[in-house]
C-alpha cells in the first residue's frame, strides 16, 4: 500500500512541478496588485486618508500620521517589487508583517475581511518562502552574477 501512495504521489508531483513557476508569478501579481491598489486609493483620496489614520487605525508603537505615510508608501513601492521579481523575499515578508500590521491595527477587518487579509498573508508567506519562482528578476541577476 506505501509503494502504491508513492508511486502516486511521485506521479502527481511530476505532472504539476512545471505548474510550480506560473502558481508563484500569479500569486505575486495578485498580491500587489491588491496592495498596490490600495496605496492608489490611499493617495487619491489623501485627506481621507489622514483622518483614518488619525481617527480609525490603531496602529502600534508609531505616530498615525507617520503610519500614513509609510503604510501608503509600502502600498506602492513594495508592490512594484513583487511585480518584477526583485528583491522578492524582502519585499513579500516586508508586506506580510504589513498585512498583520493592517489586520491588528483595523479590527474592524475581523468581521468582513479577514479571510482575504489570510489568504494574502499565505501568498506573501508562500512567496517568501518559496522565492518568487522561474519568472523573476531575481534569477536573472543571479545567473549574471
Amino acid at each position: 500500500m506505501l509503494s502504491v501512495i508513492t508511486k502516486l504521489d511521485d506521479i502527481f508531483a511530476s505532472a504539476l512541478k512545471p505548474l510550480a513557476p506560473v502558481l508563484l508569478l500569479i500569486s505575486r501579481l495578485w498580491v500587489a496588485w491588491v496592495f498596490f491598489r490600495a496605496g492608489q486609493t490611499k493617495i487619491a483620496s489623501w485627506d481621507s486618508t489622514l483622518y483614518l489614520f488619525e481617527y480609525e487605525y490603531q496602529v502600534p508603537v508609531l505616530p498615525w500620521e507617520m503610519a500614513a505615510y509609510l503604510g501608503t508608501a509600502a502600498e506602492l513601492i513594495l508592490p512594484v517589487f513583487l511585480l518584477l521579481g526583485l528583491l522578492t523575499r524582502p519585499a513579500a515578508f516586508a508586506l506580510f508583517v504589513f498585512n498583520i500590521v493592517a489586520v491588528v491595527s483595523y479590527p474592524v477587518l475581523w468581521d468582513k475581511g479577514f479571510f482575504d487579509h489570510q489568504m494574502w498573508g499565505v501568498m506573501l508567506l508562500v512567496t517568501t518562502v518559496w522565492g518568487p519562482g522561474l519568472l523573476a528578476l531575481d534569477n536573472k541577476l543571479k545567473q549574471r552574477g
